[in-house]
């Protein structure tokens, strides 16, 4: 099979595409997209609370195996039967709220600091819409509200924010301060976002493959870009996971080779990195990219713009937009 995609040169988009669609068909990512977020406590809002009980096996943080993790930080902090349970019931609960079914509110009486020291316009509608829908209250806390490290200490932020609020989600640019966010608080923390990686963006394209592809298992998905903070996740998803998992990226800007070794050494995927884009799509069933310079890059446009020619994704027939739409310019050709 052929993917449905071909590679020329510019920046980026998140899409999907699958031999199987024979019409071109669009997720509700803009006026649908709380309501995915929604979805229980899945790929956005409320995944950390969700009852977690199967052993953990932490990607970064090194946290007991035999302990549940409190908190969302790798994905590969879970097996792969928590992953699919909170996948499936993400399904659910998106179909009972697009029915009009609000019933579920598994927060109500409930609160979510958001910390937000990476601004995102549709990170925050999406968990605070999400959140909502789930019966609970989110309070936005962007840069100028808090500077952990800098006016005030992690540990700190960590506990006041725990007192007053039930769970804490944090978009950040250091990863290890997520992970120092989460070793002080006392409440649940979800990871938004670091320049490590991006469980919650990975979790909801993985409900998308549910949905429109009908698997993750024994899938062929190629990512055509940047090796950055979503590949990691996409590497950390098939340690848990198997299907056949691709990065084509151009020389010097490879994903980190400790987590491709995670990847690799959990035995149950296939994990390859390649520097041809072209070969890489081939019998793809997912074909997935982003922006080549993502926010704190911009200083290195230029640069990127010519080092990643012949990494752009061309859309011809049959796809699917994923809901990560990047804030920037999209080049799509």
């Amino acid at each position: 099979m052929m993917a449905a995609a071909a590679i020329s040169g510019s920046s980026g988009h998140l899409v999907v595409s699958s031999p199987r669609f024979r019409q071109p068909l669009t997720l509700p990512s803009r006026s649908g997209r709380p309501i995915a977020a929604a979805a229980s406590a899945v790929a956005r809002g409320g995944v950390a609370v969700a009852a977690v009980s199967s052993p953990a096996v932490s990607a970064v943080a090194g946290k007991d195996a035999k302990q549940a993790p409190k908190d969302f930080l790798h994905i590969n902090d879970f097996d792969k039967d928590t992953i699919m349970n909170i996948l499936n019931r993400a399904i659910e609960v998106k179909a009972a709220i697009k029915s009009g079914d609000r019933s579920f509110q598994p927060f109500n009486g409930k609160s979510m600091a958001m910390i937000f020291a990476k601004p995102s316009m549709r990170t925050r509608v999406s968990f605070e819409a999400g959140f909502f829908l789930l019966g609970g209250h989110a309070i936005y806390l962007g840069p100028d509200d808090i500077q952990m490290g800098k006016r005030e200490e992690t540990r700190d932020v960590a506990r006041v924010l725990s007192g007053y609020n039930d769970i804490i989600m944090a978009r950040v640019f250091a990863h290890q301060d997520i992970l120092d966010l989460a070793k002080y608080a006392a409440v649940p923390v979800i990871n938004g976002l670091t320049d490590y990686n991006h469980p919650c963006q990975i979790m909801a394209d993985a409900l998308t493959m549910l949905e429109h592809v009908g698997r993750i298992e024994n899938t062929k998905v190629v990512y055509v870009g940047d090796g950055n903070n979503i590949v990691h996740s996409w590497l950390l998803l098939a340690a848990v996971l198997p299907f056949h998992f691709v990065c084509a990226c151009p020389k010097g800007f490879e994903p980190d080779a400790k987590t491709v070794e995670i990847a690799r050494s959990a035995g149950i995927s296939k994990i390859e990195i390649t520097n041809d884009p072209r070969e890489a799509v081939k019998g793809a069933d997912v074909v997935y990219t982003d922006v080549w310079a993502s926010m704190g890059q911009k200083e290195e446009a230029d640069y990127r713009k010519q080092k990643f020619q012949g990494f752009t994704v061309c859309l011809f027939s049959h796809f699917l937009e994923f809901p990560c739409l990047a804030g920037h310019q999209l080049h799509i050709l």
